[in-house]
């Protein structure tokens, strides 16, 4: 059985992966990763990898693939204690209405998971400033990424600014410690990133 989707003009130049994770299911990275290289998700009937970014009108095919029914992960209960939702109180740069934003600590997740506890939402969700409205997350970060991150207030708010992040019209710039010395100014990269831990070389 095969599911086609055409891609909407709403997710152009989003990352294969996280329009999978929108658009039909929140599957882990593992199984995306093996899905793609067997051949069983497919863009413009081509193999391609997760970080390929869409375009509208692009055709999606999978095959024979039900994310919703069998890849279904449980969320862990976090309960922030009064010292942690101070110290992330305090990392705010701007608190207006419609929403808050802060420098996020590295070593923390936006949004809770299987793996993953300690979060950002649950943590405002218990602070004062988010007293009887709930936080909304609009981008993200990875866990080990510092920077400013913006977490809406109501529902309206979050909707028009998760448009503009899919809309690319919220311009993100990342900064990051490389080992060794690039040969060039500027220019695209094109291959895998490799981390490296105390010296040692992570894949």
């Amino acid at each position: 059985m095969v599911k086609s989707y055409i891609v909407d003009s709403t997710y152009n130049s989003m990352r294969l992966d996280r329009w999978l994770r929108n658009k039909i299911g929140k599957i882990p990275q593992s199984l995306i990763e093996k899905f793609l290289r067997s051949g069983k998700i497919k863009i413009n009937k081509k193999k391609v990898k997760s970080s390929f970014k869409v375009k509208t009108n692009d055709k999606i095919d999978i095959f024979n693939l039900n994310f919703k029914e069998n890849y279904i992960q449980k969320k862990k209960t976090y309960y922030p204690s009064n010292k942690i939702i101070k110290s992330n109180e305090d990392l705010i740069i701007d608190n207006n209405e419609n929403f808050i934003v802060l420098n996020k600590s590295a070593g923390i997740s936006v949004q809770g998971g299987t793996k993953s506890k300690k979060n950002l939402i649950d943590i405002f969700a218990k602070s004062k400033i988010f007293d009887g409205i709930k936080p909304f997350s609009v981008h993200r970060l990875d866990k080990d990424t510092s920077g400013v991150f913006i977490m809406a207030k109501n529902r309206k708010t979050a909707q028009l600014l998760t448009s503009l992040f899919r809309l690319r019209k919220v311009h993100k710039t990342y900064l990051a410690i490389c080992n060794g010395e690039l040969e060039k100014n500027s220019g695209e990269w094109t291959d895998e990133l490799i981390r490296y831990d105390n010296g040692k070389k992570n894949c």
